[in-house]
């Protein structure tokens, strides 16, 4: 292979290949280098460590998620209504990937990996903000801060529930999705009912 082509998409794939027959923990940075006949240095000059791969895969649901944003149907939807594609079509980038996502996280979360950890914080952290900036979230102040918790926390849940559920179409992920975000906007309407009252 020419050193053109390596580039981070083919190492990327190459990685999930591996791992995909093996494990995340299994497959090695020099197993890729020599599968893609390439040194490790070219590995390092793409990905610093193997979390850098990872946060690629998650960059991957990232890009599909943004991508959904200049559909002519995503901009119709209403607030919620585009939250819960946002955070679905995040979802469905990784399915082919779930017992590596699962094996991911696993490693991240070993006692002694903080700085994975505080990675992994960074993470969440970015895409809820993207999440909040496709679905046209207009809170501001206080209010602002409690949607992103509580959008957060959906998420969250959501995504843990996501990774065990091998329903048809996900439709148990959906349900819950779909329920917490409709539990997130009836308590901003009973804030905001009460705020109004406090005026009068």
């Amino acid at each position: 292979m020419t050193k053109q082509l390596i580039d981070q998409r083919v190492i990327l794939d190459k990685a999930l290949e591996l791992a995909l027959d093996s494990s995340w923990q299994s497959f090695t940075l020099l197993q890729l280098a020599s599968s893609l006949n390439c040194s490790m240095n070219d590995i390092r000059v793409n990905f610093r460590s193997k979390d850098d791969i990872a946060e690629s895969l998650f960059g991957l649901a990232d890009q599909a998620m943004l991508e959904l944003t200049a559909q002519q149907c995503y901009l119709s939807l209403t607030s919620d209504e585009r939250l819960f594609e946002s955070i679905m079509c995040w979802f469905e980038r990784l399915v082919p990937y779930k017992r590596l996502v699962r094996e991911i996280l696993a490693y991240k979360l070993e006692p002694g990996h903080f700085h994975l950890q505080a990675h992994g914080i960074t993470r969440i952290s970015r895409t809820v903000q993207w999440f909040l900036e496709s679905a046209a979230r207009e809170h501001t102040g206080l209010c602002k801060i409690a949607d992103e918790v509580a959008v957060t926390s959906a998420y969250l849940a959501s995504f843990s529930y996501f990774l065990l559920d091998y329903s048809e179409n996900h439709e148990g992920t959906r349900a819950l999705l779909k329920r917490l975000i409709r539990n997130i906007t009836k308590a901003q309407r009973c804030v905001t009912g009460l705020t109004n009252k406090q005026r009068y």
